[in-house]
């Protein structure tokens, strides 16, 4: 019992500093009005500050590690509750299938751009699922079977965050200049730009059809977060020895458990409070994980990157956004 309490406690000033760090970005990003700005590259970039003030603290390790490991997993889960079979049913098979094969082409085409620009693998897989599904989301679901270093999260995060940022601002005017009619443009939005909020604001710009079809779409990315984990971590394991039994891959438990709440909010079973109460939670504990990762970050492993995957980033985006307009305007 001693033991336990005593390994509890060693957690706490880890995950209370995550904490701190994850409510001061979504205070700051309410408070200022950066509807551009996501809470969560703002946590990552507090962290990364303070850890250049105070340097890395052994006492906060345990409680960091806890915080990008179980937390995070369990806000992946909680994203879940947010989605329902229905919803994204009402797209169409051709929209279905046109944002499916735009999030399956882009992953495909951020890996060949990956090895051409001589971007690491590891960071490369982690861009093109920030780019191609639910932007810090995908990232940080995708490193827990992808296994990248910190300073790679950190720096996909920042390049998908940018690359979303830019969408945003480069869509509306766009559309104008395309003459896209709402439909088109809200699955669009939701097919393509990177972060869920991103997605969504977006879309709404041109008015409230385009605004539900853009969620719709931005959901069923988000329901393919699951799929694209699972047969990335066979894949992986496959190249890498793992499981060298031949037996299937096994499902991970936070991929598993964020099915299974998408299984009973299809069925009506989940009470709007616990959806509203998970709603809230997913993005503050995926905030508190961005956090730990900042504090947790090297700086200058992250300058080392160089401006290569920031190149890969935006050749992604543009890839992503070209790709889904051509699949939606021919076929859906």
């Amino acid at each position: 019992m001693m033991m336990v309490r005593g390994s509890v406690t060693s957690l706490f000033p880890g995950v209370l500093v995550s904490a701190l760090l994850a409510g001061t970005a979504s205070a700051l990003v309410a408070a200022f009005g950066w509807h551009s700005v996501s809470p969560l590259l703002l946590a990552v970039l507090l962290g990364m500050a303070l850890r250049a003030v105070v340097g890395a603290r052994e006492s906060l390790r345990p409680g960091v590690a806890f915080t990008v490991r179980p937390l995070l997993r369990a806000a992946v889960v909680l994203l879940g509750a947010q989605v329902t079979a229905a919803q994204v049913g009402t797209l169409g098979v051709a929209g279905l299938a046109v944002v499916a094969a735009s999030l399956a082409a882009s992953l495909w085409f951020t890996g060949r751009l990956g090895r051409a620009l001589g971007v690491e693998p590891g960071l490369a897989r982690l861009i093109g699922a920030g780019t191609s599904i639910c932007g810090a989301s995908a990232v940080l679901a995708v490193n827990s079977v992808a296994r990248a270093e910190e300073e790679d999260v950190a720096y996909a995060i920042a390049c998908v965050t940018l690359c979303g940022t830019l969408s945003m601002l480069a869509y509306p005017l766009l559309a104008e200049a395309l003459a896209l009619n709402p439909h088109v443009f809200g699955l669009w939005a939701g097919a393509s730009i990177h972060e869920v909020g991103q997605a969504v604001a977006t879309a709404f710009q041109d008015g409230r059809e385009a605004g539900e079809i853009g969620t719709l779409a931005k959901l069923w990315r988000v329901m393919l977060l699951a799929p694209v984990v699972v047969t990335m971590g066979a894949l992986l394991a496959r190249r890498g020895g793992r499981g060298a039994d031949g037996g299937p891959a096994p499902l991970p438990w936070f991929v598993a458990g964020f099915l299974g709440l998408i299984a009973l909010n299809s069925a009506g079973l989940l009470p709007e409070l616990v959806r509203g109460w998970a709603g809230q939670a997913a993005p503050f504990l995926l905030a508190m994980a961005l956090g730990a990762m900042g504090l947790d970050a090297d700086p200058s492993k992250l300058l080392a990157r160089g401006p290569r995957p920031l190149l890969l980033g935006l050749g992604a985006t543009l890839f992503l956004a070209c790709f889904s307009l051509i699949g939606i305007l021919c076929f859906a």
